[in-house]
């Protein structure tokens, strides 16, 4: 029988069935509970000294979990963000704990108590055209990893898939006949269509030309699938590279979602309903992909332009000037 005292017992469940049977998180964001959980039991066990295995819930206390996330911040050096992120796993396996355990209701209540940090939002970063025209065409075409690397550029660029989903994108997720689309497997394991443009669809049947329909589409120069890290790496030092054509990308950090983000900002220039873009990145909230919106300073300067009212003081119509006005005045 499990000791509904020691904390051990509850962690387990917590992860292997509550986090995957019961609401069946990514395999990403499962890691992320994991590893708060990882930096949080050695850190209790170290301030009320015992070992993690004789750890009770009642030692997990909400001071110790408020000294935990500032130690987070000022020996680890993590932001805000990272701080927020590790609570908010912290309560999740508090509320997991106080559902199924109703004599540590009290001590589930205080954990939730401790507040998330406000933080202050960053402008999202997105690659303008000439910019990402600019990432494009920096790769070689003439050798087999060049010719690779643009077709994952240009695969990111049109799909405005995420690193993780790039890397896990398998041969029997595309089809090239026809008007060409991909099958993209996004968070929370939902699927999402894009279409692909020509130019896309015959780099990427040019890549996986003569390979069985399991094997990923792109893969490293080792011949083995890439990963997430890898299309970072490589989108780096393309970035890097194309700095000389176009200096305005020493400014940005360019990364895989760099060029999402460019994606979205492009389709929104183009017209295209907000409602197509969230369905085309796969966002689950309009609010969300509302902030593509918010953050295009072009498309709102084309908005003011719009409901610009006439300048009625023009250059010599100043009302000092205007001699039926001052006639009128004279006349009261």
């Amino acid at each position: 029988m499990m000791n509904e005292t020691l904390i051990g017992p509850w962690i387990r469940r917590f992860l292997v069935e509550h986090l995957v049977c019961e609401r069946n998180l990514a395999r990403n964001t499962q890691r992320s509970y994991r590893d708060t959980i990882m930096l949080l039991m050695p850190f209790v066990a170290g301030k009320v000294g015992k070992t993690v295995d004789r750890l009770s819930i009642e030692h997990v206390s909400a001071d110790l979990v408020r000294l935990f996330l500032l130690n987070l911040e000022e020996s680890r050096g993590c932001g805000i963000a990272t701080r927020n992120q590790r609570l908010a796993a912290i309560r999740s396996l508090a509320r997991f704990v106080g559902e199924n355990s109703p004599e540590h209701i009290a001590w589930c209540g205080g954990i939730r108590a401790i507040p998330f940090k406000k933080t202050t939002k960053k402008l999202m970063s997105y690659l303008d055209k000439a910019e990402m025209d600019a990432l494009l065409t920096s790769p070689d075409c003439h050798t087999a990893q060049g010719r690779r690397d643009h077709a994952l550029l240009l695969f990111l660029y049109n799909s405005g898939a995420r690193a993780d989903e790039a890397a896990r994108l398998t041969i029997a997720d595309l089809d090239l006949l026809g008007s060409a689309s991909v099958k993209i497997l996004g968070k929370g394991n939902k699927e999402r269509r894009c279409p692909l443009w020509p130019a896309t669809a015959r780099e990427l049947a040019a890549l996986v030309a003569n390979r069985g329909p399991g094997e990923r589409v792109f893969l490293n120069r080792c011949g083995q699938p890439i990963t997430r890290f890898g299309i970072h790496t490589m989108v780096e030092r393309y970035a890097f590279r194309a700095r000389a054509r176009m200096p305005s990308l020493a400014t940005k950090r360019v990364s895989p979602h760099t060029i999402r983000h460019g994606t979205a900002m492009h389709l929104l220039r183009a017209g295209v309903d907000i409602n197509t873009i969230r369905a085309w990145l796969g966002h689950v909230s309009i609010d969300t992909t509302n902030v593509y919106a918010e953050i295009d300073l072009e498309m709102k300067a084309k908005a003011l332009a719009k409901c610009e009212i006439a300048d009625e003081n023009k250059p010599g119509q100043h009302w000092r000037e205007d001699r039926s006005l001052m006639n009128f005045l004279r006349g009261l």
